[in-house]
């Protein structure tokens, strides 16, 4: 198996429902590192994985509605704990959304796999894998 992975970063604002999140309970900022994982068997006829730079292109493009964003005021999160991990699958499924798109190029029609992770930390991050 062949992967390339290219990277961002998104800034937030979020709070959390339920008493195990503590002080976190209260709105607060995270700023997550995003790697993104494309994965395929077989490289393509140019000896690639994925083009890189319509990678970060996308990659970038699923992270810009969520930047600088209190995520508790997205209508499609209502009723959610923004968690690194519920992070992680839905970057994971847009990203997954635009393959099927085409938006990476002909190139990317032999991905198998994506997995997305976010850093909240340098010692806790949150990955979520997906099967294209």
């Amino acid at each position: 198996m062949f992967s390339v992975t290219v990277r961002d970063h998104v800034m937030v604002a979020h709070s959390f429902r339920g008493e195990v999140f503590g002080p976190a309970q209260a709105l607060h900022g995270a700023t997550f590192v995003v790697d993104a994982e494309f994965r395929r068997p077989e490289l393509d006829a140019d000896g690639v994985v994925v083009d890189i730079g319509l990678a970060s292109r996308e990659l970038g493009a699923v992270l810009a509605p969520l930047n600088h964003r209190n995520l508790d005021e997205v209508p499609e999160f209502a009723g959610a704990n923004t968690t690194t991990e519920f992070l992680a699958g839905v970057v994971a499924d847009r990203l997954a959304e635009r393959i099927a798109a085409g938006a990476l190029g002909a190139g990317a029609h032999g991905l198998t796999g994506l997995a997305v992770t976010l850093h909240e930390s340098h010692v806790a991050w949150a990955t979520c894998e997906r099967d294209l």
